[in-house]
């Protein structure tokens, strides 16, 4: 049993009569030797982390990162105070996808999915669309089991790394996990779920990888919070009816073709893009002074 596609997986998917969260667990069991309940048990814990990262990424005001101060803890503070656009959902995909995008530049712990440095989309988007539509801890396991076989085809037919491909397969493969698992949430079908994720993953075609000083931190966790609302609207057109058009897997394809036209520049080496910008040069300067590198 090898899953390697998108079209294979709703294949078996129907040939089973399950859906797409049963096919995962049976997967993921396979793989590791163990059974459906500890798959399942892992992604409980998998949760748990997902929303402590949430929860102290916004209370931490970046007393160990850098170049960024707090910014889960500045929009949480502006959010309050009414001084931002949008209501309860968008405030809280932003805030969530920002917080563990903190989190993770300041060495707390984090779920990679499918990468550390875009490991806000997925918590941002899921965990604020769960809360809105008061979705139970079942279910949401249901979701990031749906989430993984996003990841899984993902992963076996394209690069998920910034220095392989771009952002594109960091930041926008996240949106297209966190989108198929926004449709699972909300009861679309498996052809739906990956119909979000292919309009997601459309959507961050040719994003480069440019991280300020080699840091994980500008413009990656802001761009966690844009990649998590592209989740959102992905999902809300799936849900719509609005096609893909292009299938997922020829999707993923398409972003390996970019990333291997990509210059080395524009693949996490931070020669290049924002990195290279005069900003960009005077702050790797002031780091490579200041812990002397």
């Amino acid at each position: 049993m090898d899953i390697t596609s998108a079209s294979q997986l709703l294949e078996l998917c129907t040939e089973r009569d399950q859906d797409l969260a049963q096919v995962v667990a049976e997967y993921e069991a396979f793989r590791s030797n163990t059974s459906c309940e500890e798959v399942r048990k892992q992604m409980r814990e998998t949760l748990k982390v997902m929303r402590a990262a949430v929860e102290n990424g916004i209370q931490d005001k970046g007393e160990r990162t850098h170049i960024i101060t707090g910014y889960g803890h500045l929009f949480n503070e502006a959010s309050r105070e009414g001084r931002v656009l949008g209501g309860s959902l968008f405030h809280n995909v932003i805030l969530y996808a920002l917080a563990v995008g903190q989190y993770n530049a300041g060495l707390g712990r984090i779920v990679a999915c499918p990468t550390a440095g875009a490991c806000g989309v997925v918590p941002g988007a899921m965990l604020a669309v769960a809360e809105e539509v008061g979705s139970s801890d079942e279910e949401l396991i249901e979701a990031l089991l749906v989430m993984g076989g996003v990841g899984i085809v993902s992963a076996s037919q394209g690069p998920i790394s910034g220095a392989e491909a771009g952002c594109q397969s960091e930041c926008g493969v996240a949106s297209a996990m966190a989108a198929g698992a926004i449709v699972h949430l909300m009861g679309g079908s498996g052809e739906q779920v990956f119909g979000a994720a292919s309009l997601a993953l459309q959507s961050h075609l040719g994003l480069v990888c440019d991280p300020l000083a080699s840091l994980v931190e500008v413009p990656c966790v802001t761009r966690n919070a844009t990649s998590a609302t592209t989740a959102v609207v992905a999902a809300n057109m799936a849900l719509a009816g609005i096609p893909g058009v292009i299938p997922y897997d020829e999707t993923v394809v398409a972003m390996k073709q970019i990333g291997k036209a990509m210059p080395e520049s524009l693949r996490e080496t931070s020669m290049g893009g924002l990195a290279a910008s005069p900003t960009g040069k005077r702050l790797y300067k002031e780091m490579r002074e200041k812990y002397r590198l």
